[in-house]
C-alpha cells in the first residue's frame, strides 16, 4: 500500500545526549517527527516494520533504545528510572533531532511513557498513540497496594519484579530461553485458550517463567530476530528495564498534581483483542471518553496478542499513517 521503500535511505543509528546521558536512536525518512518508544522486554527492534513504512510515507520515524535498554545509558540508581526521567529523556531527544515537537507513539511500557510524555510535556508532545495498554490516570489508590491485592495467595509480576536481583536470577541463566518463553506466552498463535496468561502470576516458593508457554516459536519471531534480542540483553542485562517497574510507588508520588488528568492531544489507540491490557484494563479502555477526550483513532485488532506492530506490522502500519497524515 505504501510504495518505494526499496528506494528509501537506510535507517541510521546514533546516540544523542540527555540529561544524565546518552539515548541511542535508530532514524529512517524525513518529514515530521515520529518518536517510537518499545516496551519491556524489547529494544527499538520492536519496530523494525514502522520504520520504513512510516519513512515512505513522508515522515521521519525515530525508534530509541529507551533509558536502561541497548546502546542507551544504564544508570545504577533505581529512581532514575522514574517516569519524570524517560519523559525527560523523550524531550531531550526531540530537542536533539532540532524538532520543537513529534508525535510520540509507544507500546507496553512505551505506551506509558508516551502518555505521560504527552500529559507533562503537551508543547513538545503534540499527538499520542498508545499500543496496547491504554491511559490510566493516576488515582488515590498506591500502586503497591493495588498489585498485593490482585493475586491472592500468589504474586503478580509487577510485585515479583519488585526486589531487585530477584527476576534477574531467574531470567540471567537463560536469556534466550526466558525470552522465547515470555514472547510466546503472550503471543495470540502460541499463547494457548487463555486471554490472561498464569505466567502473570507467580505460586509462592516459583519462578514467572514455570507457566511459560515452551517449545513454540511465534510466527512474527524468526530464529534470527530471536537470537538478536537474546545477544543484545545477554550483553546488558534486564535490570534496566525491570526498574521501570520499580519505580511504580515513585511515579504515584511524583504525579500527584496531576491525579486523573485527561489527555486532551489527538490521540490513538490500538490494542489486541488477547492481549492481557485489553482486559484487565476494559475500564481504562471504556472511559477513554473522559480520559482521552482527544481520542481520534481507536481499533481492537481480532486475534491479536501482545506484540501488536510485531504481529500485525502491515495493519498498524496502515492505521498509523491514516492516523498521522491528517495531524500534519
Amino acid at each position: 500500500m505504501y510504495e518505494h521503500t526499496d528506494t528509501l535511505p537506510p535507517a541510521e543509528h546514533r546516540t544523542v545526549d540527555v540529561p544524565g546521558g546518552r539515548v541511542h536512536l535508530v532514524e529512517q525518512g524525513t518529514g515530521p517527527l515520529v518518536l517510537l518508544l518499545h516496551g519491556f522486554p524489547q529494544t527499538w527492534r520492536s519496530w523494525r516494520h514502522q520504520l520504513p513504512a512510516l519513512a515512505a510515507a513522508g515522515f521521519r520515524a525515530v525508534a530509541v533504545d529507551v533509558r536502561g535498554y541497548g546502546r542507551s545509558s544504564k544508570p545504577a540508581d533505581i529512581a532514575a528510572y522514574r517516569m519524570t526521567q524517560h519523559v525527560s529523556d523523550n524531550v531531550a531527544v526531540v530537542h536533539a533531532l532540532g524538532e520543537r515537537t513529534a508525535t510520540v507513539v509507544g507500546h507496553d511500557w512505551g505506551a506509558t511513557i508516551a502518555a505521560h510524555t504527552a500529559l507533562l510535556k503537551p508543547d513538545v508532545c503534540t499527538a499520542v498513540g498508545l499500543l496496547g495498554v491504554p491511559y490510566t490516570p493516576r488515582n488515590g489508590v498506591r500502586p503497591s497496594d493495588v498489585f498485593a491485592m490482585m493475586g491472592g495467595d500468589e504474586e503478580v509480576y509487577v510485585s515479583y519484579f519488585q526486589q531487585p536481583g530477584r527476576a534477574e536470577a531467574e531470567i540471567e541463566p537463560d536469556v534466550r530461553g526466558w525470552l522465547a518463553g515470555c514472547y510466546a506466552s503472550l503471543s495470540a498463535d502460541t499463547m494457548g485458550p487463555e486471554a490472561v496468561p498464569g505466567c502473570f502470576f507467580v505460586p509462592p516458593g516459583k519462578k514467572m517463567s514455570d507457566r511459560f508457554v515452551r517449545g513454540v516459536r511465534p510466527a512474527w519471531l524468526s530464529e534470527e530476530e530471536l537470537d538478536e534480542l537474546a545477544a543484545e540483553f545477554e550483553r546488558t542485562g534486564l535490570t534496566g528495564g525491570l526498574n521501570r517497574y520499580r519505580n511504580a510507588d515513585r511515579d504515584w508520588e511524583d504525579l500527584a498534581a496531576w491525579d486523573g488528568a485527561p489527555i486532551t492531544q489527538p490521540s490513538l489507540y490500538i490494542g489486541g483483542d488477547r492481549d492481557a491490557s485489553t482486559t484487565w484494563l476494559a475500564d481504562a479502555i471504556e472511559a477513554f471518553p473522559t480520559t482521552l477526550p482527544g481520542l481520534t483513532s481507536s481499533h481492537l485488532l481480532k486475534d491479536c496478542g501482545h506484540w501488536i506492530q510485531q504481529e500485525r506490522p502491515e495493519e498498524v502500519n496502515h492505521i498509523l499513517i491514516e492516523w498521522l497524515r491528517p495531524l500534519v
